[in-house]
């Protein structure tokens, strides 16, 4: 998980646009992404999303409008997104991004095929807990 393949690509430069919500990642190699603030959101690699094991994936739902508030460095290996909905528990190694940016349009329409076989929807955001039931509902 933590750990890094030697020849795992590093973002020589990572750029938020805030106004179309996108991160632009550019390679050395002169490979691009631009991946969406909701893209990344929906599959950040946090435990609370990720479950502990498969098949207990929290589907992110109502993300369609969410930013990226914050980047943060972590060690040499990867970064922290913050997000507008005050997620702010994914942790995105470098060969994550990569794999996320190369495997974008696929895995997009996985995720909006999940999104309508369980009926579910972009704009309503039933994955995230309402703080106000007791406690705060988050691990840490």
């Amino acid at each position: 998980m933590a750990g890094i393949e030697k020849d795992t690509p590093i973002p020589t430069d990572i750029k938020l646009h805030k106004q179309s919500r996108t991160l632009e990642l550019a390679y050395e190699s002169g490979e691009r992404f631009e991946l969406s603030c909701e893209f990344l959101r929906v599959f950040t690699p946090s435990a609370e999303a990720r479950g502990h094991g498969p098949g207990q994936e929290t589907l992110q739902t109502g993300k369609r409008d969410v930013a990226i508030e914050g980047i943060e460095p972590v060690g040499t290996y990867a970064i922290k997104l913050v997000f507008s909905d005050g997620h702010d528990s994914g942790i995105y190694s470098w060969d994550l991004l990569h794999n996320l940016g190369v495997h974008r349009d696929e895995l997009w329409q996985q995720y909006l095929q999940a999104l309508e076989a369980q009926g579910l929807s972009r704009d309503l955001d039933t994955s995230t807990k309402p703080a106000a039931k007791g406690g705060c509902g988050h691990h840490h």
